[in-house]
């Protein structure tokens, strides 16, 4: 099925779940680390919250077993009982796309197991954090389909949070990852900017903020330094 086929399949969704879909402006970013706030954050106030990844490429080979580690890292910090099949659907040995990941590997997403996947993983908790694979426009699958993350967030049917810096350059990067989800109809719950202070330029970072506010009109929902345990606000 083609892109344009498929996106229009999905393009008048509304939300069913409670939770939100993490991505962010870039790879590297720490949407990770964000999310493994985000879930200990839930759950530490009292909420039953989970986490679920459609697609990680890059897993880590331990003990001659491989290991997804962004699902590995927030199920210790946010101290889940999931095991490493019911947090990711498709977990690829390669650190490339997941497309390429796919054609080099075998075994390319389908969009169905990623929906009972997410709906098992929805019946195990209350709450939902899903993560995506790299940014925005990640290519999930690419050959006889062509599914890209707008698509897998489409058929999780749960609203974003954009992860992002404040470093140099920011500014440019948010505001585009924002304006490509408006145009595919995505609904943004707020940005959380990572690595807060650590250009050591306050001034910039304060005012890269202010500008990413102003220019996409979405709540700031935190601002997270190196090392923190903690989210640093209530759930929202």
């Amino acid at each position: 099925m083609c892109q344009k086929n498929l996106s229009s399949l999905v393009s008048n969704f509304s939300f069913k779940h409670k939770g939100y879909f993490v991505t962010a402006t870039g790879t590297d970013v720490g949407k990770t680390f964000i999310t493994g706030l985000l879930v200990k954050k839930w759950r530490d106030s009292g909420i039953d919250a989970g986490y679920y990844k459609a697609a990680l490429s890059g897993a880590e080979l331990r003990d001659g077993k491989w290991i997804a580690g962004d699902a590995d890292y927030v199920k210790r910090i946010a101290g889940l009982p999931d095991t490493q099949e019911q947090l990711v659907s498709y977990v690829y040995k390669e650190a490339v796309s997941p497309h390429l990941a796919a054609q080099k590997e075998g075994n390319p997403v389908e969009l169905s197991k990623v929906q009972a996947d997410f709906n098992a993983a929805c019946s195990r908790h209350d709450f939902i954090f899903a993560e995506g694979s790299g940014g925005i426009i990640c290519p999930i699958r690419y050959d006889d389909q062509k599914i890209f993350l707008e698509d897998i967030i489409k058929t999780l049917k749960l609203p974003l949070i954009i992860v992002t810096t404040a470093a140099l350059g920011s500014i440019n990067a948010c505001v585009l990852t924002i304006e490509y989800a408006r145009s595919r109809g995505l609904d943004i719950r707020g940005i959380i900017v990572n690595r807060y202070g650590c250009s050591g330029n306050f001034e910039m970072e304060d005012d890269n903020i202010r500008m990413m506010q102003d220019l996409t009109g979405l709540e700031i929902l935190a601002k997270v330094k190196d090392g923190d345990t903690d989210l640093g606000v209530d759930t929202f």
